[in-house]
Order: structure tokens, then C-alpha cells, then sequence
């Protein structure tokens, strides 16, 4: 049995990542930059006002100077003459400074009669111009690899990026096997349950940048299971859920040594989640889940999202963790690291009572897990302890 950190280690090195593709912008969001991508141009691209106002030479600009208004210079309309001593040119907010300019006076510190204007006693010194570049020079790079968000979007198309270089999206393959599982909507025998952890992980999974293929239930035959793996061919990383410990039902690994798989690991020192097992089948990583609801999508967060970042071009590392102030006290903990349910609120976390692995009624309450060490101590309220976001 391995701990979880050496767990992860050999997960990250099952996988690399994927090739790039490019997508229009609109479809970039939520996908990860493969390479930096530069900008087309400056911007702004010119001198621009930052204010309604009057544009004129800043040596000239005094309380009590007179002006002569010749023209306008409006956002998408530019004064195309040269302003010269003792001209001014009416600027709105964005507009480019005409040439002969590098002020604008705003229209509260002006008065104007016609086409004359007369700054006022009390002027802003401040020029209100934005220079050219002073968001972003023609060639900045917005660097990678990075998980592009809404303000990245934005970046980009002010930088003129059109197509966007992202990784390509990991196929997951996803194989829930056992012969008591049948499909959500379908009438259970009286020794059957309905699969749930497939559709638990495919969302999961989908949510953080994969493209999940459920396969049908696998059944506790070898057959069965041969036909599985063949219909995940083409995957990046295959997942099975259950047949993973040592019963005589428990024919996932025999399976997967059938295909050719190269065994990384099996057993992990946690709770929920001791039975996982990982390798390469051909072309594929494999990770292979238990079947308690609860382990599986556990695992899920604790696993299977790191390797896909990796996948992804992301950094390799563990899903992050904080810290969270107890509500309640807490025995001493076993030699397992354990993984607790937990809710937290306001910076403060409750750590659910019923921990069974089977119960997904308590999951669906949690938004965090409380991790606690192998042989960690009794917790008192208010001792802080580390957490992970679900």
C-alpha cells in the first residue's frame, strides 16, 4: 500500500500532455492556453482622451488661457488637421488626441462662449490622456499555460486573437462494471442497485475540461469486461468503477492484465478509496476506482482531476488545499489518511457524523473534504485543519 502523495507521483507520470488544436475565440473560455499567444497590436492603439473635454498643448493650458475651438475628435472620428498655438479641439472619452495636442481639459473646467473657451481658476492638472500602449504594446504575450477565464477572453480580443491555441480536451472513457448495476430509468431486479458513481464522474470530469464517454455497465465476466476495454479504444484515460479489490467478483484487474495493462499501483493508505489501481493499457492511462459511491467520487476529486490537468498542460500537483477552523471535536484518526465529508461555512468547517463510503445523501450536503493525517491526533473546536473545495 502506497501513500497518496506517491499515488499521485505515479499518476503524473502515466500521463503527458495532449496535442494542441486552435479554436475560435468564442470558444476558448473555460479551455487551457497551450502557448503564449502576442498581441497584434498596441493598446490603445493611439493617444486617447480619458475624459469629455478640450484638447490642446499642455505647455499652453493655464487658468484664465483662451482657446479657439476648430474641430471635434470623437471615439471611431478623429480630428485629422494639427492644432496649432491658441487652438483647442472638443474630445470625448476615448477619441485619439489630434496632433499639436497632449492635454485634455475637462469640459467642468472650462467656459465657452461660441466657439471660444476660457479655462477656469480652478484647473485639474491632470493631463486625462491615455498613451498609446499604456494597456498593452504590440508583441506582449499573454503567457501559457493558463485555464482561460472571461478576463482572458477580453484580453485576447482586444490583442486581435482570433484563433486560440488550447490543449485538446481528454477523452475519458468511463466503464462502470458489476452485474447488481442497472441504468438510472430502468426497473431494478431485488438484488440490484442503480448506477450512480458513472454519472457522479462524467460530470465531474466534463466540468473540468474532459470529454467523458459512459460506456454500458460491465458485467462480472471476463467477456464482459474484454468487451468494455475494446469499446474504450481511441480513450486517453480509461476509468472503471468497482471490481477493483480481491474478491472473487472483483475481476477488473484481471482484466486489465488481459489487455496488456502495466500496473503502476494498486492499494492506496486512504479512506475512502484503499483499493485503486492505475497503469497504461496500450495508448491509455487507466485508473481503476472502487465501486462505493462515496470512494469513487472521492477519488475522483482527489486523483483523477490532477491528472487531468496534467493532461491538460497544466502544473502537476495535488487538488489545493486550506484551512478551515473546527466546529465540533474529532477523534484520533487511523493509519489511513482520511478524507472526511465536511461542510463549510464562513470559514468555519462541520465535519458530517456518518462517514460510510456508501452514503451519497451525506456527499451531496458536502462542499469540502476535511483531511486529516495518518495517526493525526484528537481535534478540539476551533483547531484549524486542511481542506479540500468539492
Amino acid at each position: 500500500m502506497i501513500s497518496v502523495a506517491q499515488a499521485l507521483d505515479a499518476l503524473f507520470a502515466l500521463v503527458s500532455p495532449l496535442d494542441v488544436e486552435d479554436v475560435p475565440l468564442r470558444e476558448a473560455h473555460g479551455r487551457v492556453l497551450a502557448r503564449s499567444v502576442a498581441a497584434q497590436r498596441s493598446q490603445p492603439p493611439f493617444a486617447a482622451s480619458a475624459m469629455d473635454g478640450y484638447a490642446v498643448a499642455a505647455a499652453q493650458a493655464a487658468p484664465g488661457a483662451r482657446f479657439t475651438v476648430i474641430g471635434e475628435s470623437a471615439a471611431g472620428h478623429r480630428f485629422d488637421g494639427t492644432v496649432a498655438a491658441g487652438q483647442a479641439v472638443r474630445i470625448f472619452t476615448g477619441a485619439p488626441l489630434p496632433a499639436g495636442t497632449d492635454r485634455v481639459i475637462i469640459q467642468e473646467d472650462v467656459d465657452r462662449s461660441g466657439d471660444v473657451i476660457t479655462l477656469k481658476d480652478n484647473l485639474d492638472t491632470n493631463p486625462y490622456v491615455r498613451p498609446a500602449g499604456n494597456d498593452f504594446a504590440a508583441g506582449s504575450a499573454l503567457d501559457a499555460p493558463r485555464l482561460i477565464g472571461p478576463n482572458d477572453i477580453a484580453l485576447m480580443a482586444s490583442m486581435n486573437i482570433a484563433a486560440v491555441p488550447v490543449t485538446r480536451k481528454p477523452v475519458v472513457a468511463i466503464i462502470a462494471t458489476g452485474d447488481e448495476l442497472v441504468q438510472p430509468g430502468e426497473a431494478p431486479g431485488p438484488d440490484q442497485i442503480i448506477a450512480s458513481n458513472s454519472y457522479g464522474l462524467a460530470a465531474l470530469l466534463a466540468q473540468h475540461g474532459a470529454i467523458t464517454r459512459m460506456l454500458p455497465i460491465a458485467k462480472d465476466t471476463h467477456e464482459s469486461l474484454a468487451l468494455a476495454f475494446e469499446l474504450a479504444r481511441g480513450a486517453d484515460l480509461i476509468v472503471t468503477i468497482g471490481g477493483a479489490s480481491v474478491g472473487d467478483h472483483d475481476l477488473v484487474g484481471a482484466a486489465a492484465s488481459a489487455q496488456g495493462m502495466d500496473r503502476a499501483f494498486y492499494k492506496v493508505a486512504m479512506r475512502p478509496g484503499k483499493p485503486l489501481m492505475a497503469g497504461r493499457i496500450g495508448d491509455a492511462a487507466m485508473i481503476g476506482l472502487p465501486g462505493n459511491p462515496v470512494s469513487a467520487m472521492v477519488c475522483g476529486h482527489i486523483f483523477i482531476l490532477p491528472v487531468l490537468r496534467v493532461m491538460l498542460g497544466l502544473p502537476a500537483g495535488p487538488a489545493p488545499r486550506t484551512k478551515a477552523e473546527l466546529t465540533q471535536p474529532l477523534t484520533d484518526n487511523g493509519p489511513r489518511e482520511h478524507y472526511m465529508r465536511a461542510r463549510v461555512d464562513s470559514g468555519q468547517v462541520t465535519v458530517f457524523e456518518r462517514q460510510d463510503s456508501a452514503l451519497l445523501s451525506v456527499l451531496s450536503q458536502a462542499n469540502a473534504l476535511a483531511v486529516r493525517a495518518p495517526g493525526d491526533g484528537p481535534r478540539l473546536p476551533c483547531d484549524r485543519i486542511e481542506i479540500i473545495a468539492i
